[in-house]
């Protein structure tokens, strides 16, 4: 054994191995030998090697390389669930709505919640006069859209549904102009219905009245009505889409949340009269009024004005079974007919005249005068 060892001493001096990690040359101390010999390189051989009884070489590979570790299958952790950003609070114009901590409350605590939207739009040949009165419906209502002018044609119905689906909204007003004289307003709540057709009267603009109120613009406005309105059932419906088409949804992304004007709906002479007027307060910014203080409020006008006159109340949207018919209703066809017929009435009654004065004068003749010849000599 021990020629075995310095046999492979001699063949290590021919080929030194020269590791920096295990032999230092710049140490003085001796650094044990290394070999590679025959199937076993890097084993270290010093004198409590040879002193010691010999051992098997693997078990001696063993002892310096450390044991095998045996192949284990490794169990892949389970992949995480991605979990979502938090839900961003809701944002409005007091400030961030914070959520619930419990999310079951959160149903039970939500109610409902109005998404009105209004599509404003008009007929084709429409009267500048009328389209004021539009644009000044379209300023004091926040929540409405305006569209491109429809023909007026009998698929108008079909339409305008199109439109206001296309639109994302809820209800129409539709003016529709006929012979550049009439104006007539649909009101109607889509896809369902119902559906209410006005004759507008007496119309006055922003522009032409010229008054002292005004008011914020996009602020919500209170709604009044008057007691005639809770008498009959087609009032009590023509009540509620009012309510529903002309009052601004609460929190709506382009109101503001205050209440500075007010719309008026009275019936008079069974026609439905329309004023907008401005809550004024004689106030400075440092003095406020106190609660309960309406003494001091004042309403000031702002316009526009006009009169709706109802003919027909439908079960759908533009169209569908009759639900009310006015019977006081005149068409303004027959207004215009009649005030003809009696323009028509002062010439006949000219034409009768001259006929009656030729008949009393052939029936009542003038007695023969005898200086009637004298002077044509």
């Amino acid at each position: 054994m021990l020629t075995f060892l310095f046999m492979n001493r001699r063949y290590a001096q021919k080929k030194p191995i020269t590791n920096p990690l295990i032999h230092d040359p710049l140490s003085s101390k001796p650094c044990p030998t290394h070999y590679q010999g025959l199937g076993f390189t890097g084993v270290t051989i010093t004198k409590h090697n040879i002193n010691t009884p010999p051992t098997s070489f693997t078990s001696q590979f063993e002892n310096k390389m450390g044991k095998k570790r045996k192949h284990t299958e490794v169990e892949v952790p389970a992949a995480k669930k991605d979990e979502t950003a938090p839900e961003r609070p809701k944002r409005t114009l007091l400030g961030w709505k914070d959520k619930p901590e419990n999310p079951q409350d959160s149903t039970t605590t939500t109610g409902f919640r109005n998404r009105e939207k209004v599509l404003v739009t008009c007929s084709r040949r429409i009267n500048f006069r009328y389209r004021h009165l539009m644009l000044n419906l379209v300023s004091i209502l926040p929540h409405c859209k305006k569209d491109n002018k429809v023909e007026s044609k009998a698929t108008k119905g079909a339409t305008l549904n199109e439109l206001v689906e296309l639109k994302s909204c809820s209800s129409c007003l539709f003016f529709e102009c006929r012979k550049h004289k009439d104006l007539y307003l649909w009101m109607s709540k889509c896809p369902n219905g119902p559906s209410v057709k006005f004759l507008v009267n007496a119309v006055h603009t922003m522009e032409e009245l010229k008054l002292t109120g005004n008011h914020l613009k996009g602020s919500r406005p209170l709604l009044t009505f008057s007691s005639n309105f809770d008498k009959d059932p087609h009032w009590k419906l023509l009540k509620e889409m009012i309510t529903q088409i002309f009052g601004t949804p609460k929190e709506h992304r382009k109101s503001k949340p205050y209440h500075d004007h007010v719309f008026v709906f009275s019936i008079v002479d069974d026609h439905i009269w329309f004023r907008n007027y401005q809550i004024s307060c004689p106030h400075t910014g440092a003095d406020k009024i106190d609660r309960g203080g309406l003494e001091k409020m004042t309403l000031i006008e702002v316009g526009p004005r006009f009169c709706l006159n109802p003919i027909k109340i439908f079960g759908g949207s533009f169209g569908g079974p009759t639900l009310y018919e006015n019977p006081f209703y005149v068409s303004p066809n027959q207004i215009r007919s009649l005030e003809k017929r009696q323009k028509a009435g002062k010439y006949a009654k000219k034409v009768k005249a001259k006929t009656r004065r030729k008949m009393h004068e052939m029936t009542n003749p003038l007695e023969t005068d005898e200086f009637h010849d004298m002077w044509k000599e």
